[in-house]
């Protein structure tokens, strides 16, 4: 089959948000590097720099490739056992936050690296098994993969989890699960992301101060005292609800046309974490309304050429990995803003192409140039409709 057109929509578009990202990542942490970390003040972006060139490199080799090609159980296989293996190896040997391995000039984190390689996996089992994906023994091969995959990461990385487990029910809800085992298998992710929360009190205590700030409500009884004491036991700060505050003053001091780029008030040290998963404040505060929107634009952009592969896509394979990638990048920038905003619970997520960070950055790419490969090889909106 003849090969389509570059998608340059797509391509530019996330060219330029991973081009923004690396200027705020040197605005946000040119001071933090200096102050906290004794380093020059680019270094963040330096890195953050090198990080996106490995990417625009994956980008554009994966674009040219055929995704097609990974349509095999050995490409499926191989990538998920790999991915599992370095989960493990992050456990044991970071065993401060159990997320990092340490390679001297750098680190990885192996979570990052599961988001293609559980997409791959669950698109092409879907495809392999079309019309029996409600068949007991696909469904416990997909149940085995994201328990093991998803049941490490949601140790020590909640927010990884959440945006895997959303991507694989995106597949496989478009793959025709029946409404009965989706509905299952979101219930019993709810029940276990529901454990995750209670067996870590830090995390416990920053849903008691999203939903009661104040403590009046839990405070009222002696069993909600007793959890918030539990709750509070695992955190080494006791108001979680401080970093909500600051972000949301970042982005309202931002206005319209923002306070100018370096010129953030809420990185001197009042923001943990504004390089990365705070990231979005200070790019509200720095280029205000005008700049939040371009970005959430981007974010558009990624959604309109993503999801049209649904129809445009030549078989099942390619449009399993457009929609999971699409929901997969979406879901992540959604968690990230939300948090941002303080219309949830602190999740310590980044925002995908604009956070400070290696292997999330490197992680997008690759799913940015599985993206153009199935574009490259779609049919185009005009014939499609034909």
């Amino acid at each position: 089959m003849s090969r389509g057109r570059m998608d340059w929509i797509l391509f530019f578009t996330v060219l330029a948000m991973a081009a923004f990202g690396l200027v705020m990542v040197f605005s946000a942490s040119s001071i933090v590097a200096e102050i906290r970390y004794r380093e020059h003040s680019y270094y963040f972006a330096v890195r953050q720099a090198v990080a996106a060139l490995l990417g625009l490199a994956a980008m554009t080799l994966l674009s040219q490739k055929d995704y097609r090609k990974l349509a095999s159980p050995s490409v499926a296989f191989t990538t998920l056992g790999v991915t599992l293996v370095l989960l493990i190896a992050a456990y044991v040997l970071d065993t401060k936050t159990h997320r990092w391995i340490h390679l001297g000039f750098t680190n990885v984190q192996p979570s990052e690296l599961a988001k293609p390689a559980m997409i791959v996996f669950i698109a092409w089992m879907t495809t392999v098994r079309s019309g029996f994906v409600n068949s007991r023994h696909t469904l416990m091969q997909i149940a085995l993969a994201v328990a093991a995959i998803g049941g490490v990461i949601l140790l020590p990385d909640f927010g990884t989890a959440v945006v895997l487990v959303g991507t694989v029910l995106s597949i496989l809800y478009i793959g025709g699960i029946a409404r009965r085992y989706l509905m299952m298998a979101a219930l019993g992710g709810v029940l276990i992301l529901g454990v995750a929360v209670v067996t870590k009190p830090y995390r416990l205590l920053r849903v008691i101060t999203y939903a009661d700030p104040d403590f009046k409500r839990i405070t009222a009884t002696s069993l909600g005292q007793r959890i918030l004491k539990y709750a509070q036991s695992g955190s080494k700060v006791q108001d979680t609800n401080y970093h909500g505050l600051q972000s949301r003053i970042a982005v309202a001091t931002g206005g319209i046309v923002g306070q100018g780029l370096m010129n953030s008030k809420q990185k001197l040290m009042f923001l943990p974490e504004a390089h990365t998963d705070y990231i979005f404040a200070i790019l509200a505060e720095e280029t205000g309304l005008v700049g939040s929107t371009l970005l959430l634009a981007g974010f558009v952009v990624v959604l309109w050429r993503g999801y049209r592969l649904y129809w445009t896509a030549l078989d099942e394979f390619g449009r399993y990995l457009a929609v999971g990638i699409t929901t997969c990048i979406l879901l992540q920038a959604f968690m990230n803003m939300s948090v941002v905003l303080d219309l949830g619970p602190a999740k310590g997520i980044p925002l995908p192409l604009v956070s400070y960070g290696g292997s999330s950055l490197l992680s997008t790419m690759v799913l940015a140039g599985l993206l153009l490969s199935v574009s490259d090889r779609s049919v185009d909106t005009g014939e499609a409709e034909a």
